[in-house]
C-alpha cells in the first residue's frame, strides 16, 4: 500500500463517498427515513490489535504511520505502529521509566491522563515541560500511587485526533473488592480522514458545518400539526431571539467520523470471546477527540464497579453515557451461549462504534437501532415550561427571557449565587445561564426516560471513606462560556491566551463550582489533583479526574491542592481547548 502524505480535502469527496461515510453519515437525517445502523456501516478498517507492554521500562516511539479506516489511505500519528497505542500495563507501587522517542516532523508530547503524578512527568507542552522536539527523546519516569484504568494521549497541537492515544492499565497492589474470570479493554475513538486543521477551520467559519440534523421545513410542518400554531411559533422564537438550536448536540459528526472500538469501525467491529458464565469486565475508555457515546449491551445488566479509575460501590444500570476522557469499569455475567452487541451510539446519533461478546466468533449479534433523535430542551437551558415560578431562566446576549423555575437540586455542592462577571459580556459570549442547576441525577439529553436503567453522577458513591474530609476553605466558580456561532470558546468570557493562571495554595482545600452559560456538555479535567464530585453525600465522596458538566447547569467538586507546581485544566473536547483552558500554578 503507497503512503499518502495528504490529507483529504472536502471538495475532493463525491456525492456518494458523503452518502457512505463513516458508521452512519447525517445520522439526524437517516433516522427520520427509518433506517437503521445495520444497514449502514462503515468500510473496513485497517488495524492490528494492540499489544499489550507490561513491566517497569518501556520505550515508546511516536511516528507516521499509514492506516485505512475508511477505503482510503491516510498518514495517522501512532505509537509503536499502532492506532490506538499499545496496551500499556503497570503495577500500583512501582517505578515506571519511559523513554518516549519522537520520530515526527513537529513537536509532541505524552499526557498521562487521570495519573497523580510529578508536574515535570505530566506532559503538557509550556505548562509542565518544553515537548518533545523532532527527532528527540524525553524520560518519563516516576512512582506509581494509584491502580485502575486510565489512558495516555498527545497534549501537542492536534495529534489526539489522528491517532496519539492508548489504553493504561494500573494493576492494584491489594486484591480488588470485586471478582472476575477475565477483562478486557474497550476504548473508543473517533477518526477522520480531513486533516484537523481543516476540521477547526471549517467549524470557524461555520459552526454547523458538520450538523446535518438542523430543523427543515418538514418539521416545522409536523411541529404545526402535533403543537399548533401558536405554541410553535412561540418555541421557534424563543430559539432564534437566542441564536441558538435544540439540535447543537455535537460540533463534529458522522458525517466525517468513523467511531472506533479498539480501533475497529463499524463494519469489521471488535469481538472479545467469552465462556457461559464467566464474570467479564470491561474497562471502558472514551479516547475520542470530540465524541460522547451512550453504551449498553441489550440483554446484559452492567455492574459498574469503577468510574475514573476508582472504585465505587457496585451500582447496576442498562445503559450509561461517557463524556470524553471518561473511563468506567463494568462487569457483565452472559447466562447464554449466544452474542452480545456492546453498542455505542454517538451523542447525536450520527454514528456509533460496536463490538461483540460471543462465546463463538461465527456468531453474530444483532445491532440495535438507533435512540430517536435527542431535542436539547428548556431544562438544557436551566429552565422549564410551563410553570411560572417567578424564577429567571437563561438570558442571551439580546436580552431575558421568560421567567422559569429552577429544577430541584441533587446533590450539596455550592450554595453561592451566580454571578457573571464583566468579561462575560461582549460578543466572545452569546449566552448566560442565570438559573443554573445542580442536576446530578439528570442522566442527560437524549437518555431522559427512555425505559432503561440510565447511569446519572448521583450513583457515584466511592467505596472508601473520603481521603479528605476538610470542609472547603475557599470557592472559585469558573463560568464555561462561549459564542457558538463564531465557535468562539472560553473560561469567563476570556480565552486562554489572554488568561490569567488560577492560582491554588499548596495543601488547601476548595471548591470549584462550574457553571455552563452554553447549550453544550463540556467534560472539564483537571490536571495532577483529584476531583472530589459533591455527591450529597460527604462520608464516601467519589473521585473524577474528569467531570461532565451539561447544558444550562452548574456543578461543584473540592480539590485539595497537594500538588506543586505548573497544571493544566480544561475542557477535554479538542477544538475547544484552545479557549476553554487555564493554567493552574499551585504554590
Amino acid at each position: 500500500m503507497g503512503q499518502d502524505n495528504s490529507f483529504i480535502n472536502i471538495d475532493e469527496i463525491s456525492m456518494p463517498r458523503r452518502q457512505f461515510v463513516k458508521g452512519l453519515a447525517m445520522g439526524g437525517a437517516l433516522l427520520g427515513m427509518g433506517l437503521s445502523p445495520s444497514r449502514l456501516l462503515a468500510a473496513g478498517s485497517f488495524s492490528t490489535p494492540q499489544p499489550t507492554l507490561r513491566g517497569t521500562n518501556f520505550n515508546l516511539n511516536i511516528a507516521p504511520q499509514t492506516v485505512n479506516f475508511t477505503g482510503r489511505s491516510r498518514i495517522a500519528t501512532a505509537v509503536n505502529g499502532h492506532v490506538p497505542g499499545p496496551i500499556l500495563r503497570w503495577r500500583e507501587g512501582d517505578r515506571v521509566s519511559l523513554k518516549v522517542s519522537n520520530s515526527l516532523a513537529e513537536s509532541s508530547s505524552i499526557h498521562w491522563h487521570g495519573m497523580i503524578l510529578p508536574s515535570g512527568m505530566d506532559g503538557v507542552p509550556d505548562i509542565s515541560f518544553g515537548g518533545i522536539s523532532p527527532g528527540k527523546s524525553f524520560h518519563y519516569q516516576f512512582d506509581v500511587k494509584q491502580s485502575g484504568t486510565y489512558w495516555y494521549h498527545s497534549h501537542s497541537g492536534f495529534q489526539e485526533q489522528t491517532g496519539l492515544y492508548g489504553a493504561l492499565i494500573i494493576d492494584p497492589a491489594e486484591p480488588e473488592p470485586f471478582s472476575f474470570d477475565r477483562e478486557y479493554v474497550v476504548m473508543l475513538s473517533d477518526w477522520s480522514d480531513e486533516d484537523p486543521t481543516q476540521i477547526y477551520a471549517k467549524l470557524k467559519k461555520m459552526s454547523g458545518y458538520y450538523n446535518f440534523a438542523e430543523r427543515t421545513t418538514g418539521d416545522l410542518a409536523r411541529d404545526i400539526k402535533n403543537k399548533g400554531l401558536a405554541r410553535t411559533w412561540s418555541e421557534r422564537r424563543m430559539w432564534n431571539k437566542m441564536r441558538m438550536s435544540d439540535r447543537d448536540l455535537s460540533d463534529v459528526t458522522g458525517y466525517t467520523y468513523t467511531f472506533l472500538m479498539n480501533g475497529k469501525t463499524p463494519a469489521d467491529g471488535w469481538v472479545g470471546q467469552f465462556k457461559r458464565g464467566e464474570k467479564i469486565r470491561l474497562r471502558i475508555i472514551n479516547g475520542s477527540a470530540m465524541s460522547f457515546f451512550d453504551l449498553r449491551i441489550p440483554g446484559l445488566t452492567m455492574k459498574i464497579v469503577a468510574a475514573d479509575g476508582q472504585n465505587i460501590e457496585p451500582v447496576s444500570v442498562d445503559e450509561f453515557r461517557i463524556g470524553v476522557a471518561e473511563t468506567y469499569d463494568v462487569i457483565v455475567e452472559p447466562k447464554a451461549d449466544r452474542a452480545y452487541a456492546i453498542f455505542a451510539q454517538a451523542l447525536d446519533r450520527t454514528g456509533y462504534a460496536r463490538g461483540t461478546l460471543t462465546p463463538d466468533p461465527s456468531l453474530s449479534a444483532e445491532i440495535p437501532d438507533f435512540d430517536p433523535y435527542p431535542l436539547l430542551s428548556h431544562q438544557d437551558m436551566g429552565m422549564e415550561m410551563g410553570k411560572m415560578a417567578g424564577m429567571k431562566g437563561m438570558k442571551s446576549a439580546e436580552g431575558k427571557m421568560d421567567k422559569m423555575p429552577m429544577r430541584g437540586r441533587a446533590g450539596q455542592g455550592s450554595n453561592a449565587p451566580v454571578i457573571h462577571a464583566a468579561t462575560e459580556f461582549g460578543p466572545q459570549v452569546d449566552a448566560r445561564a442565570e438559573t443554573p442547576q445542580y442536576r446530578l441525577d439528570d442522566p442527560g439529553v437524549g437518555l431522559r426516560n427512555n425505559g432503561r436503567r440510565v447511569l446519572t453522577y448521583a450513583d457515584l458513591r466511592s467505596l472508601y471513606p473520603t481521603a479528605d474530609p476538610r470542609e472547603p476553605e475557599r470557592e472559585i466558580q469558573l463560568h464555561l462560556t462561549g459564542n457558538m456561532a463564531r465557535y468562539m470558546w472560553s473560561i469567563n468570557g476570556i480565552k486562554y491566551a489572554d488568561a490569567e493562571p488560577l492560582r491554588f495554595k499548596h495543601g488547601e482545600r476548595l471548591r470549584i463550582t462550574l457553571v455552563n452559560d452554553t447549550m453544550m456538555n463540556h467534560p472539564m479535567h483537571l490536571h495532577g489533583m483529584w476531583s472530589d464530585l459533591e455527591t450529597g453525600d460527604g462520608l464516601h465522596i467519589p473521585r473524577k479526574h474528569t467531570v461532565i458538566v451539561q447544558p444550562g447547569a452548574k456543578i461543584s467538586y473540592l480539590v485539595t491542592a497537594d500538588a506543586l507546581g505548573g497544571w493544566a485544566y480544561h475542557c477535554h473536547l479538542l477544538y475547544h481547548m484552545l479557549g476553554m483552558f487555564r493554567k493552574v500554578i499551585v504554590s
